[in-house]
């Protein structure tokens, strides 16, 4: 009788998952196993609306390992000394994980291959389980990474990207194993009051919608900000409750412009990974130095409190604010424009807004969330680091009669039409009527002091 541990991390799922179908092809017994990670509860990226999101997870999971006859293993601590204790217990030979992208992964699966070899165990890793293709499976010659999207995308569009496999049969867990309770939603407090519920099962049913009626138009209105018709995939793609590779093969299916704009924005996750990959750095350093003198003091702390709180005095910058308070969640045509206003316009440090946006959004993770945040601050890998997003142009142009404004502005609500978009062009009398704040720079004067702060002519 030989047993495999099964070391879940961002990959919470029974489809297509490589590491659990190897363990149960080769061993009588598997222990899935998820550690709640002591050195990552403590830190600010454990923020309410994930652990709540999470708790889904888990108990969706646990729930299709019940029907099939197992069940998962939470414990808490550190993670390479609790999957120790799990392999004792078990009297497993191997444990087969999901490889990561971030530093912290790389250090993690390095400390456990290291454990289990003391104990005469064997750590097996997994590629591109949170990712289609594997962060290194695509590099330019003379570098380790892709530093621009484009060839990257056109070389990554040119590869096989790995058949997906089946959720997997009976799971047979050895009884010597003991597990704390599997968390719920009801232990978190903090919660955005409209977030998503999370959960294998929930992303399926909400993949298999949007592949049946919502990708065909997203070519045409995914950047709608009121139409809000983007896939919704991006916390599940995050937990792994979905895998990239078969969401980009069922997308590949349905054919159409719709389809091929879509993978392309699932291609640009791999992108950041691959970045990440080679340069963990870029979490909290600047990829490419634009030797930026960040603004601080003078009322920058009161401007970014207003940016947080969507009290900017720019609607369609606040609705997407509170869009993100509210959900967890936000458009994403939403997040390059907050992103642009806070560090082109008010000239503030992006990491300031990339702890903002991990504090609230349930699909915030470290290389899309701060390589996206590098990106629209100029930091990062836009070949034009110095573009600034007019937010009234923006907002004209993703939400031309404002209703996503309205929806997430209220005190704005009886300004009919664009309109709402600048309300300090309405008369003195009217603009009194709304509880609304004024501006708090003009975009001149922020494109001024963005200029002047990079030191460009």
């Amino acid at each position: 009788m030989t047993a495999a541990v099964v070391l879940y991390t961002a990959d919470l799922r029974l489809h297509d998952h490589p590491p659990l179908c190897s363990a149960l092809s080769s061993h009588d017994e598997v222990v899935p196993l998820f550690v709640r990670d002591r050195d990552i509860e403590k830190l600010p990226f454990n923020a309410p609306n994930r652990r709540a999101f999470l708790a889904d997870c888990l108990a969706d999971l646990h729930r299709g390992l019940r029907e099939r006859g197992g069940r998962l293993v939470v414990r808490s601590g550190d993670v390479v000394e609790e999957v120790c204790a799990v392999v004792r217990e078990a009297d497993a030979g191997e444990v087969h994980m999901a490889s990561g992208p971030s530093g912290y992964a790389h250090a993690r699966e390095s400390r456990l291959r290291q454990a289990l070899e003391r104990q005469g165990r064997r750590l097996r890793v997994h590629d591109a389980v949170v990712s289609a293709l594997g962060a290194g499976a695509v590099v330019p010659a003379g570098s380790d990474h892709f530093a621009v999207f484009t060839p990257y995308f056109r070389r990554w569009s040119q590869q096989d990207i790995r058949g997906t496999l089946g959720a997997p049969g009976p799971v047979r867990v050895p009884g010597t194993v003991t597990s704390q309770d599997i968390p719920t939603r009801a232990d978190v407090t903090g919660i955005s009051p409209g977030l998503a519920r999370g959960g294998e099962t929930e992303g399926r049913a909400l993949l298999n919608a949007w592949l049946r009626s919502g990708i065909s138009r997203y070519a045409e209105v995914h950047d709608d900000l009121a139409a809000d018709a983007t896939s919704h995939l991006s916390p599940h793609l995050h937990f792994g409750t979905l895998s990239p590779a078969e969401v980009v093969h069922r997308a590949r299916s349905a054919a159409g412009e719709g389809a091929e704009a879509f993978v392309r924005q699932v291609c640009w996750r791999d992108f950041h990974q691959q970045v990440l990959d080679a340069r963990p750095h870029t979490t909290a350093h600047d990829y490419r130095t634009r030797h930026d003198r960040w603004r601080s003091g003078g009322g920058a702390e009161e401007e970014i409190q207003a940016w947080k709180e969507g009290r900017t005095g720019y609607p369609v910058i606040d609705a997407a604010m509170r869009q993100l308070r509210h959900q967890g969640w936000m458009h994403n045509r939403g997040r390059l424009l907050t992103a642009s206003f806070l560090t082109k316009t008010l000239y503030m440090d992006w990491r300031v807004g990339a702890a903002h946006f991990l504090d609230l959004l349930v699909d915030g993770d470290l290389a899309n969330n701060q390589l996206n945040w590098q990106w629209v601050a100029g930091t990062g890998t836009d070949t034009r680091p110095n573009r600034v997003l007019n937010p009234v142009r923006q907002a004209r142009r993703y939400d031309p009669d404002g209703a996503y404004v309205r929806r997430w502005v209220p005190e704005l609500a009886g300004i009919e039409g664009p309109a709402v978009h600048e309300p300090w062009k309405l008369p003195a009398d009217e603009r009194a009527r709304y509880a609304y704040p004024e501006r708090m720079v003009t975009l001149e004067a922020g494109l001024e002091r963005f200029r002047r702060g990079r030191g460009i002519e």
